[in-house]
């Protein structure tokens, strides 16, 4: 089974409503891998306050030696730069990869160069050198931060063979063993990579998760435009349906007043009866737009699915449905009387998806079995394709997990591949109160199943939730 529907919405497409003309998906300016120089100027003014409260400190508190005009011109340097890069650029300015990334190195040098003055790596700050590295790895492209883990493991090297003494009291030293200041190295270039890898996942993890939820809502936004349609129908009909009938009554004057053998009268009886045509169809639309039809609106599970899986028995796939209650509930018993829930759009949208993918991968058949009792309703997709792959399988229900090859375009000019349309349809129907498991059929079966379960009262009221919300 496949992770990737042919109807999942693309965030860069845009959907064409005939009555109410393009609508496009909610758009915002794209800044993956842009650090906001607000954000690297305030972090600096946090590093550039915490040396120099520490500095004062161990040299004037605790009385301990160490170079302090030095230490105090590589913190004012940059306090000046922070001042500089205030006055002379926007707060609200976005930095491109390589200023950003020169400014953090910037950074890495300029701690680099206070604990060179400050005991090398014996100085329990030096762990502060990964922090740079982080703030890279959670918005900077790979290659960026690589590079800023290099310098930093680089400076990391040079701080544990030179450096200045460690501050102490005036007429002692301390000098920690070297297998200690090994012991400190491997633990910051250990820490390096290590907050720089976790940082770069969990900001690639919320990214995508971001851009998915955002595919998500043009999807219901799709489904609230429909609904808009049928308002906008309906109004259209009220509107139209007083000229219509001016038209009916000056037709019915006209006819009266011609001779029976004006050649007028057989253009004039067309004419009224197609104006009663048209007012029958405006009745029609008034009726289904004000007034939705009881039985369709309100479905069993059994035509649910039927509904889901209709516009795929096209395909040369056998697709069989089954509906029944659960093994050991009785036939006479109110458990055993089938749900009967609203139609949902967010469910037939779910269930298609999960239908389609199944007939994708399917080789013969698609089997679709649904089973009720007193307090839930499960309904299993399964195929008999190749089945998920396990390195995948703890994974499905991610954004941008699919089997498909990526950005493979259809004939009508859709890229697929990109496994929104999985995503999508498991948001839509856990919004229901739905629980998805994904496995594969036990030997000597094979292919994907996929089962759903609604406590009975959520399927039974799924109306409340068929209503669009906003993502």
């Amino acid at each position: 089974m496949g992770f990737q529907s042919k109807r999942a919405c693309q965030p860069q497409s845009i959907e064409m409503n005939p009555a109410m003309g393009p609508v496009p998906p909610m758009k915002s300016e794209d800044h993956t891998g842009l650090l906001r120089l607000r954000t690297i100027v305030r972090l600096r003014w946090i590093a550039v306050s915490g040396q120099a409260v520490t500095v004062a400190v161990v040299y004037f508190g605790f009385g301990f030696e160490l170079p302090l005009p030095a230490c105090a011109a590589i913190i004012a340097l940059s306090g000046l730069l922070n001042i500089f890069l205030r006055i002379r650029y926007s707060a609200r300015l976005w930095l491109k990869s390589r200023y950003a990334t020169a400014m953090l190195a910037y950074d890495v040098l300029q701690l680099t160069a206070l604990l060179y003055l400050t005991g090398g790596l014996q100085n329990p700050f030096a762990v502060l050198i990964i922090a740079p590295v982080s703030v890279s790895a959670s918005k900077q492209p790979v290659r960026h931060t690589l590079f800023l883990g290099l310098l930093a493991i680089s400076c990391i090297t040079a701080l544990g063979l030179f450096h200045l003494p460690l501050p102490w009291r005036p007429g002692e030293s301390l000098s920690l063993p070297l297998i200690y200041i090994f012991g400190v190295w491997a633990a910051l270039v250990s820490g390096v990579i290590f907050f720089a890898l976790t940082s770069q996942r969990i900001a690639k993890e919320a990214r995508q998760m971001s851009a998915a939820l955002a595919a998500t809502e043009t999807v219901l936004l799709r489904e609230q435009s429909m609904s808009a349609l049928d308002r906008l129908a309906a109004a259209a009909a009220h509107e139209l349906g007083t000229p219509l009938s001016t038209i009916a009554v000056v037709a019915t004057e006209l006819l009266r007043d011609l001779p029976p053998d004006s050649p007028q009268r057989d253009d004039l009886t067309l004419l009224k009866s197609q104006t009663g045509r048209c007012r029958e169809i405006l009745a029609k639309l008034t009726t289904g737009a004000d007034e939705p039809d009881a039985i369709y609106s309100r479905m069993p599970i059994s035509h649910l699915l039927e509904e889901a899986a209709e516009p795929y028995r096209v395909f040369d796939i056998e697709i069989e449905i089954e509906a029944g209650p659960a093994a050991g509930v009785k036939d006479d018993s109110q458990s055993a009387r089938e749900p009967v829930g609203s139609r949902n759009p967010g469910i037939l949208y779910g269930l298609g998806n999960l239908i389609e993918n199944a007939a994708d991968f399917a080789k013969t058949r698609v089997g679709i079995s649904a089973s009720w009792d007193r307090d839930a309703v499960e309904i299993t997709i399964c195929d008999d394709g190749p089945g998920i792959p396990p390195a995948i399988l703890d994974r499905l229900g991610e954004p941008y997990v699919t089997t498909r090859a990526a950005n493979k375009t259809d004939t009508g000019g859709h890229e697929h591949g990109l496994g929104l349309g999985f995503f999508i349809a498991k948001t839509l129907l856990e919004r229901s109160g739905a629980r998805l498991e994904f496995s594969n059929r036990q030997a000597p079966e094979h292919g994907a199943q996929v089962t759903i379960v609604w406590p009975r009262a959520a399927i039974e009221d799924a109306g409340e939730a068929a209503a669009p919300v906003s993502v």
